[in-house]
């Protein structure tokens, strides 16, 4: 998966933390979400501008943030 599609780093957007690209939603509040037990239908009625393949997008970050490999921004 190319996360940098749906992920992107701005030091100008949230203090430079991971966001949905194109947004100003932080990854963290996604995979906050999930973590809380809210469904994938639930977070994308919640948060509209994000999409299905986002939300794969912020668990796969979170895979790669725990193999301990950074995301690298285009």
């Amino acid at each position: 998966m190319n996360i940098s599609q749906y992920i992107s780093v701005d030091a100008g957007i949230q203090h430079g933390k991971p966001c949905i690209k194109g947004t100003r939603i932080p990854v963290h509040i996604i995979l906050e979400a999930l973590a809380t037990g809210m469904s994938v239908q639930d977070i994308l009625r919640e948060y509209s501008p994000v999409s299905r393949e986002a939300i794969q997008a912020c668990i796969f970050y979170a895979a790669m943030l725990a193999d301990e490999r950074e995301l690298l921004t285009a």
